[in-house]
């Protein structure tokens, strides 16, 4: 799996001037104390049936590549529209009136209220990009607070530039995360490589936007299934280290 791809126009002698990486599963992990289950919280508030239609707890917020320009103008309109959706389908579920909102509130905050830790090679691979003279950025499918959650893990002096679905309005793949990014970091998209760890998401969609992407497979990884063959303009890493070697390959040559 290691140094998977084709590397050809990946190197910094081929114009990339800045790393766009992913944030969950590729910068940081979830570890515990672990939230409480969506299920947990409707059954300890009599809603067991209730909790038993509203399904997992994973897919409740905005599917991926939905676009949410009209909510995203603002901090306080997109957590309304966040939760809107969390009372509409609870109300759908069966969940009596005068629980909606005391249930809202605590799914929401279960949703958002999770520790995280770097991965281990981070803080080293983000250093070596800055003293490359490369821009690093982050374009995540998060919440509003992605730049606070930045600056909890420890990455807000490596970070230049932060752009999560909730301000840019749309998730990717949809094009608005990536051309965000762009324009934030002063980058034409054959200037930038993604990298991430969601196919569609970190591969794809960056490809579409017309960037080089890196897909990174790591042997924890919380992704499952088996990973696609790669296209032209993609590679594959099993950590984040092995993307100095990506990058100097070209440049080296």
């Amino acid at each position: 799996m290691t140094g998977e791809g084709t590397y050809e126009g990946m190197g910094e002698s081929a114009g990339v001037r800045g790393v766009v990486f992913d944030f969950y599963g590729t910068l940081v992990r979830m570890i515990p104390p672990h939230p409480p289950s969506h299920g947990a919280i409707f059954a300890r508030r009599g809603l067991t049936e209730q909790g038993a239609r509203w399904g997992d707890q994973w897919s409740v917020g905005p599917r991926d590549g939905e676009e949410h320009a009209e909510h995203s103008v603002s901090e306080a309109a997109y957590t309304a529209w966040e939760r809107g959706r969390l009372r509409h389908r609870a109300h759908a579920c069966g969940v009596p009136e005068d629980q909606l909102d005391g249930l809202v509130t605590e799914l929401d905050q279960a949703m958002k209220t999770i520790h995280l830790a770097l991965f281990d090679d981070v803080p080293e691979v983000l250093a070596a990009l800055h003293d490359r003279g490369l821009r690093v950025a982050v374009c995540s499918n998060w919440f509003w607070d992605l730049d606070r959650a930045l600056e909890r893990v420890g990455l807000g002096g490596l970070v230049e530039t932060a752009v999560s679905s909730a301000r840019a309005g749309a998730r990717k793949p949809h094009p608005l995360p990536y051309r965000a990014v762009l324009d934030r970091c002063g980058l034409r998209a054959e200037e930038a490589l993604f990298v991430g760890d969601v196919w569609v998401p970190d591969v794809v969609g960056p490809l579409a936007a017309g960037m080089r992407a890196v897909h990174l497979w790591r042997p924890d990884r919380a992704v499952t299934g088996v990973a696609p063959p790669l296209p032209a303009g993609a590679a594959r890493i099993a950590e984040l280290r092995e993307l100095m070697g990506l990058l100097g390959r070209r440049a080296s040559t």
